[in-house]
């Protein structure tokens, strides 16, 4: 029975970075862009977030490092991509390739740090209710505010005229600019907001999910955010909900090893990314589905003067 709690507890704790990563990059999609370029700025503020923790013992100033550091990478891919009009794909492309070496290179001096010990997040009460216990309330409190926030994501999109104002840029930002909207300040306001959850994620990982620095630690997840988007059609919910399954994909490679299944290592590391593509897989046997529900101006660049 303790497994399965350590299962689902895992499966939270992994869905978490999946989860804001996700939410990020479904805000730039919401407007139209396409950053590919979330795997490197995850791991640039992974670099950050455990650099800052280690030098202040401080988990939120190292949240507070990923977020600049995401935002800061955002904003220069957003001006290239938004003002410029720069490829959207081949921009992200590079700004991962970039991420990627730069946090290589800025890290190797944090290989062997270590974070100072801190205190236990259990909820005191609820702590200690069997299987339920370990499982749900044992967490760092940014797995609950990561529900907290894709329900408030979900109020501020179909519930405030500013989120409809955001959805209407991405639906056709012709029209929008017609209105008096300022398209592309709207634009790169989302990109920099969506590059700064995605940093969250990227500090989350280095500083609670796997609290150390390995170069390239961010290991796919970045891509895999993106196809999350798609896979939960824009959704937020659907965001959240395929953030936990994706987790508990990833984590279910640990629990059968650890109940001693004869299944080769390399396949149950393979799994998520399997699932990823099966996923994908599935939902474009139905491409009326996606295009319902999908951003109609999402990847085309905007030219206010025609």
């Amino acid at each position: 029975m303790d497994s399965y709690a350590l299962l689902i507890a895992a499966t939270l704790n992994a869905g978490t970075v999946l989860a804001l990563a996700s939410l990020g990059l479904l805000i730039n999609e919401k407007v139209g862009i396409v950053n590919l370029g979330a795997e490197g700025m995850m791991l640039c503020a992974a670099i950050a977030g455990f650099a800052t923790v280690v030098h202040t013992g401080n988990d939120w100033l190292g949240f507070a490092a990923g977020m600049g550091v995401g935002a800061l990478l955002a904003a220069i891919f957003g001006l290239l991509v938004i003002w410029l009009n720069t490829n959207q794909y081949a921009t992200g492309l590079a700004l991962t390739l970039f991420g990627t070496g730069f946090s290589a290179f800025v890290g190797t001096a944090f290989v062997q740090a270590k974070i100072p010990d801190r205190a236990s997040y259990a909820i005191p009460g609820l702590a200690d209710i069997a299987l339920l216990g370990p499982a749900l309330f044992r967490h760092h409190p940014l797995v609950y505010l990561t529900v907290v926030l894709a329900l408030a994501l979900i109020w501020f999109l179909y519930r405030t005229r500013s989120g409809l104002v955001l959805r209407s840029v991405g639906e056709s930002p012709e029209s929008a600019h017609a209105l008096g909207y300022p398209v592309r300040r709207i634009r790169l306001l989302a990109v920099v907001v969506g590059g700064a959850l995605c940093g969250l994620a990227g500090a989350y990982i280095s500083v609670i999910y796997t609290p150390l620095w390995v170069e390239g630690m961010v290991a796919g997840k970045g891509w895999i955010a993106l196809a999350l988007t798609t896979f939960a059609t824009w959704r937020p919910a659907r965001v959240l909900l395929g953030a936990y399954l994706f987790g508990g994909v990833t984590m279910l490679q640990f629990h059968l090893q650890g109940i001693g299944v004869d299944v080769p290592p390399q396949f149950l590391t393979m799994l998520p990314y399997l699932a990823t593509i099966l996923v994908l897989a599935l939902i474009s046997r139905n491409p009326q589905w996606i295009k319902i529900n999908m951003p109609a101006s999402i990847g085309k660049p905007f030219y206010p003067g025609t």
